[in-house]
């Protein structure tokens, strides 16, 4: 959230922040952003009885708003189908791995357990699946062999902080959009070449 806070002080990228909303009344979050000048709102989902009467509520102020993208980030709850359909196409994600592997919790133990070489993070519009929506921009980071969970999770962050201001500004400026449920493009892409990102890295004459 403090990424694409920082990232829209920028007269020239394609979004404003609006409000922050959050679920935790103790989230730091909400400091960050009261200090931007950039207003919040308090919805505990323990003040209510199940989770439509809270996203019922968390709706009312969307609706005063009437915001173009809404951008979850840290926010750790499945929400219902029916919120996801009123949302659809409008409603982004971050996630810390290489989507579609390692949805869900836990991804950086599950990616160290599994070996792999290149880890990272996803940013994808919300589908009623959780972490199966259709991917906008994805950043890997290479997996060192003294990387422990916290190291690895510091190494993803940092490619996050990057990546969500990227993926909302392509949204956001209409160069990347949701269609026939995939993400397209509306600009030709620059070449990077081939484009290849080798963990551990090629040696001299690969």
């Amino acid at each position: 959230m403090t990424a694409l806070i920082q990232a829209a002080m920028d007269p020239a990228y394609p979004a404003a922040i609006a409000r922050v909303i959050s679920n935790r009344p103790d989230a730091k979050a909400l400091a960050v952003a009261e200090n931007a000048g950039i207003a919040t709102s308090v919805i505990d989902h323990r003040e209510f009885e199940g989770r439509e009467a809270h996203e019922e509520a968390v709706g009312e102020v969307l609706a005063g708003d009437e915001p173009d993208f809404i951008c979850l980030a840290g926010y750790m709850r499945i929400l219902t189908a029916g919120f996801v359909q009123r949302h659809q196409g409008r409603m982004l994600n971050i996630h810390p791995s290489l989507l579609p592997s390692f949805p869900g919790v836990d991804t950086h133990e599950r990616a160290l357990a599994a070996g792999v070489r290149i880890h990272g993070a996803s940013v994808h519009f919300v589908t009623e699946a959780v972490d199966e929506g259709p991917v906008i921009a994805q950043a890997a980071v290479p997996v060192l062999t003294r990387d422990s969970a916290e190291t690895l999770a510091a190494r993803v962050l940092a490619a996050e902080n990057r990546l969500y201001p990227h993926a909302l500004s392509l949204v956001a400026s209409g160069a990347a959009r949701l269609s026939g449920g995939r993400v397209v493009f509306g600009d030709a892409q620059a070449d990077p070449g081939d484009g290849a990102l080798f963990s551990p890295p090629l040696g001299p004459g690969s």
